[in-house]
């Protein structure tokens, strides 16, 4: 289908195509612009913003060096963008995956497991093995280990956590934690942010519903966790194709 023709600006012809990209980009404040009266408002600002495309290209505004730099990162970041929406949207699950997915992480999907606890994070192990020592001997309370020596923004709470769910910690955090009994303290778990001494203050079972019931929700999940995944891949194999050097 041809496009409509809604206004010429010195040559220059501004379609219905234009005005659609336009409605598209403001997004939900588009719903002010119904009707002629709105329309109209919108074909303005096309054609003004075409005058000011014009006048800035013969005032040679292109040329000029802020703009041919900003005009690279633009092309830069689009492309990186444009790479990495081709490799995660090539990515799908199959319903073995799904099911698999669903039996390996059915606590993930259980809305009534709870846990109450607390926790230390210090940057070392070894760090970590001298306060659990502590606690052992009784020197400190948790409470008290907690705001002398956590580098979480929860040690002014004394390490409290409150009560969360499954998916709500990273998974070496949440296994752990739920793997202890009430007032047990864990030994040292390693994450992506230091080592935690963790403490269990009350715990709670619920039932996993059917994996019918939870398919969508799997498939987000199992979808993310495959794109991730994807995505560290990827990183480490360009990696070896072409050398990083960090300084």
């Amino acid at each position: 289908m041809d496009s409509q023709i809604l206004a010429v600006v010195n040559g220059k012809e501004i379609t219905d195509r234009d005005l659609d990209l336009l409605l598209n980009s403001i997004g939900p404040q588009a719903q002010q612009f119904q009707g002629e009266l709105g329309r109209k408002r919108l074909i303005d600002e096309l054609i003004a913003q075409e005058l000011f495309y014009q006048d800035a290209l013969e005032n040679g505004f292109d040329q000029e060096q802020q703009y041919t730099q900003a005009l690279e990162d633009m092309r830069s970041s689009l492309l990186k963008q444009y790479a990495l929406n081709k490799l995660l949207g090539a990515i799908s699950v199959e319903e073995d995956e799904l099911k698999k997915y669903y039996e390996d992480h059915k606590e993930l999907f259980n809305p009534g497991k709870r846990a109450t606890a607390s926790h230390i994070l210090v940057d070392t192990e070894e760090k970590a093995n001298e306060i659990l020592q502590e606690l052992k001997d009784g020197l400190k309370t948790f409470e008290e280990a907690a705001k002398e020596y956590s580098s979480c923004p929860s040690s002014q709470q004394g390490g409290s956590l409150g009560e969360f769910g499954p998916g709500s910690m990273v998974p070496e955090f949440e296994n752990a934690t739920f793997e202890l009994e009430i007032d047990e303290i864990s030994e040292p778990v390693k994450t992506q942010f230091g080592y935690h001494i963790i403490k269990l203050f009350d715990k709670k079972n619920g039932e996993t519903p059917e994996f019918d019931k939870v398919k969508n929700q799997v498939q987000q999940q199992c979808l993310n966790l495959k794109r991730q995944n994807t995505y560290s891949d990827k990183v480490e194999t360009l990696k070896k194709k072409y050398p990083v050097e960090t300084k």
